[in-house]
């Protein structure tokens, strides 16, 4: 990360000299420092929030319900996590709400699934195994449903704004496939550096005694059983909430970009009304989750201004339109319309720069191919550098290790995959 960092500052302060373009990098650094602090205070509601509905969700038992079913498969991408510890679940729930494009749900999870993992960190500071995996999955999760940009092609009158579902998930699911193995690859090839031996997973001793202490309950926390009348009333709402959608569905009341709408209330009052039908104090449990996810939306701040600085110098010296113009010769080649590059080379940098160059595409020409493939890579693609910032930076992870390599690995192969499948399906 060090040299990342060293390289967007520099590169940026050396192309602003030449271009005598001094004073925009400037106000980008201000500007820049000043969102990453907005941005992090705005995370601490969301924070809040989240991390209080999963710890009343973990009070009922919710959390070990989820890491015992999906255990078979997590155990093999995660061998150094035990199966039963709560990483597990919160790691499922982190992909679930990524899947669904619900980015607001996912942070709070993928944060509250990385403090997990860290508590099995036997040297602070520095990623181990399991986090390089799960940032890398995370920045190219599977995505099942890109709401936010169906809705802009919709709002910019695409005849078939859903038309770039499946070339998304395709894409997606090759960049989460190039993700797992780059992330296999890259652990193999660097044990024998001296920071992997440092931060690597636990000895198996220790894995030993963590997968006991987690799969044997406390009986001072034994999880209570479901309560009938409490089950009933969450179970008959829950029932009423899915009826009153399938019913809007099927009258043409619900717009494609109103299902997001639905899909979080619907997800915070399973969270809330499973914790409600097995007898836990909901609003007390609610309060602790939520302090601990205030405590960590602060710890945030340096990280987040940090990166974001570098990235803000970055774009203001225009050093993405060099980089454009240097890949013009085989993009031509390769039947890329040369307008949607900055959108590739600026998604894993700024999910919001990237978001607002493909509206702009999408605007002046909804039904073109531009608009199409730039859809694609918006809804297939993540911000690899703010991810990075955010879920290491919640745990005070200076050493990213392989993470960051294993991540633009899955940035590079996602773009390759949707350039593909939007030739093949548009």
């Amino acid at each position: 990360m060090n040299q990342i960092w060293f390289f967007l500052i520099g590169v940026s302060i050396m192309l602003a000299g030449f271009s005598g373009s001094m004073d925009k990098i400037t106000r980008a650094s201000f500007e820049s420092a000043k969102n990453g602090v907005n941005l992090a205070l705005g995370l601490i509601g969301a924070m809040a929030l989240w991390l209080g509905l999963v710890k009343v969700a973990e009070a009922g038992g919710l959390m070990d319900l989820i890491a015992r079913g999906i255990r078979p498969i997590m155990r093999r991408l995660f061998p150094d996590v035990p199966p039963a510890d709560p990483a597990m679940s919160a790691m499922v729930l982190n992909m679930s709400a990524n899947a669904m494009g619900l980015g607001n749900a996912a942070t709070p999870l993928g944060i509250k699934a990385m403090m997990a993992l860290n508590r099995l960190n036997p040297c602070p500071g520095v990623a181990t195994d399991a986090m390089c995996l799960f940032l890398a999955i995370n920045t190219s999760n599977v995505t099942l449903l890109p709401l936010g940009v169906i809705s802009v092609r919709a709002a910019a009158g695409a005849n078939e704004p859903a038309a770039i579902l499946m070339p998304t998930i395709l894409a997606t699911s090759c960049s989460t496939l190039v993700a797992i193995v780059a992330a296999k690859i890259l652990k193999r090839k660097r044990q024998g550096h001296p920071v992997e031996k440092v931060g690597g997973p636990p000895p198996p001793s220790m894995n030993h005694l963590k997968e006991e202490q987690a799969s044997t309950p406390d009986p001072a926390t034994k999880v209570p059983d479901f309560e009938p009348v409490k089950a009933s009333l969450v179970l008959a709402g829950l029932s009423s909430l899915l009826l009153m959608a399938g019913y809007r569905i099927v009258s043409g009341a619900m717009a494609v970009g109103d299902i997001s709408h639905w899909l979080v209330p619907f997800l915070i009052l399973g969270l809330v009304g499973y914790g409600y039908a097995k007898g836990v104090p909901i609003y007390e449990m609610a309060i602790e989750g939520a302090k601990e996810g205030f405590n960590v939306a602060v710890r945030l701040i340096p990280f987040l201004v940090m990166i974001l600085v570098a990235v803000g110098m970055f774009r203001a010296s225009g050093a993405f339109k060099l980089m454009a113009s240097l890949l013009r010769p085989l993009t031509d080649l390769a039947g890329i319309p040369p307008e949607v590059i900055p959108v590739a080379l600026l998604r894993p940098l700024s999910g919001s720069g990237a978001f607002g160059l493909m509206s702009e595409i999408t605007a002046r020409d909804p039904n073109g191919f531009a608009a199409f493939l730039a859809a694609t890579i918006q809804g297939s693609t993540e911000t690899t550098f703010y991810v990075m910032a955010v879920y290491f930076g919640a745990v005070g992870i200076y050493k990213a290790r392989y993470a960051i390599a294993a991540a633009l690995m899955a940035d590079l192969a996602g773009f390759l995959a949707a350039v593909f499948f939007c030739k093949l399906l548009y």
